[in-house]
């Protein structure tokens, strides 16, 4: 899908925070109509998504870590870090240059959710051979 000046200004102004259709509409000299069509377009051909996001430091009871991975054969990296994806608590994952294949951003129930992923949910992917875990402490200006 090849996206025109106005598909980019409707995503740069949704990045910055939510802002009704008639808003954009107005803000971009364009109808309402226009926009709702336009992010129909950009969401169904998977450009973007629209969706809440909180910060995780509020959430009781829940840890947010990166989880690190080397798979075993480069060939694999694009289908094990689908299979990592779909794993429950995943957020993302993302092919990576360096030291590790995989990084994967997981938000677990506390230090036990975490326990229970690695041991459970991420041994269970064949082809990742090893794994380091860094616990978020704290965020700034992240939201899950």
């Amino acid at each position: 899908m090849e996206l025109d000046a106005t598909d980019w200004k409707i995503i740069t102004i949704l990045q910055a925070g939510y802002e009704n259709n008639n808003t954009i509409a107005r803000q971009l000299g364009v109808s309402e109509g226009t926009i709702r069509a336009r992010i129909k377009r950009l969401r169904e051909a998977g450009v973007m998504q629209i969706r809440a996001l909180i910060n995780p430091d509020v959430l009781d009871n829940k840890q947010l870590a990166l989880v690190a991975m080397r798979v075993a054969e480069s060939r694999l990296l694009e289908t094990k870090a689908e299979e990592v994806a779909r794993l429950p608590n995943v957020l993302s994952v993302s092919i990576a240059s360096g030291r590790y294949d995989l990084i994967a951003e997981v938000l677990v129930d506390s230090n036990r959710g975490l326990v229970r992923f690695l041991t459970e949910e991420l041994s269970a992917v064949e082809g990742v051979i090893s794994s380091e875990s860094f616990l978020m402490l704290k965020s700034y200006n992240k939201f899950v």
